[in-house]
């Protein structure tokens, strides 16, 4: 999905509070917590797009990331058809389906849903036959492809590099292996962490390429989207 827990290997009312003043809302107690699970639980309470998300139905605060996304290259139109790898906990999807998509099939290793009217799976995206079935629950091949997919991290930075740069290519090599001529591909990355291999890749099959940082990205975090449209088929 990342900011709001893995969503692949990984993990909304008030909307009208003043985030800003003062110094915000504070963890009451640090009772059996880390330093980081305090600052975590910090930062989500003093949150504007978590209150938003709250205030407006979604999931996730990573929901704010697609549109302004979408926004953007219009990726999205009625009837398009979705898939969405590392989908937990359902923002995307839900984007995707409000925004007219005809069919949206999302797969995560954590348990989701439902989100009516799409189709959920539990499962891992890079074990065998997982992308058969996603096409096949789909019924044909997608016009776009997302992936929030991000790994867990062993705080060795070379090992983290060849996960992030792992999943990356695994969720490319998918979409060009099925996506419709004229699709489009999001990939989550991280500043730093994409291979020269794989914009290299990207661009020989898209017709644009773009990095973007959404505003619901936090400032402090490494990560970017990859934004390839106009797939030139296989």
């Amino acid at each position: 999905m990342s900011d709001d827990g893995k969503r692949r290997l990984v993990r909304p009312p008030t909307g009208g509070e003043d985030v800003g003043r003062g110094m915000g809302a504070r963890v009451k107690t640090a009772d059996n917590r880390t330093l980081s699970s305090q600052q975590w639980l910090n930062r989500q309470l003093n949150d504007p797009f978590v209150k938003q998300a709250k205030a407006q139905g979604y999931l996730s605060r990573a929901a704010f990331k697609l549109t302004e996304i979408d926004d953007r290259f219009h990726l999205i139109r009625k009837g398009t058809k979705v898939i969405d790898l590392g989908a937990a906990p359902g923002g995307w999807i839900q984007v995707a389906i409000q925004r007219g998509a005809g069919a949206v099939v999302g797969v995560d290793l954590l348990e989701m849903g439902p989100i009516d009217p799409a189709i959920l799976i539990q499962a891992d995206f890079t074990n065998a036959g997982v992308g058969e079935m996603l096409i096949e629950r789909l019924g044909g091949q997608p016009d776009l492809i997302l992936s929030d997919m991000a790994p867990n991290t062993s705080g060795h930075r070379q090992t983290d590099h060849l996960r992030i740069v792992g999943l990356i290519e695994a969720a490319l090599d998918f979409a060009i292996q099925t996506l419709k001529p004229g699709g489009a591909f999001v990939t989550k990355a991280f500043q730093g962490g994409e291979t020269a291999e794989v914009i290299k890749l990207l661009k020989a099959h898209f017709n644009e390429v773009k990095h973007v940082k959404p505003k619901a990205s936090r400032v402090e975090s490494s990560e970017v989207y990859l934004v390839a449209t106009g797939f030139r088929g296989v």
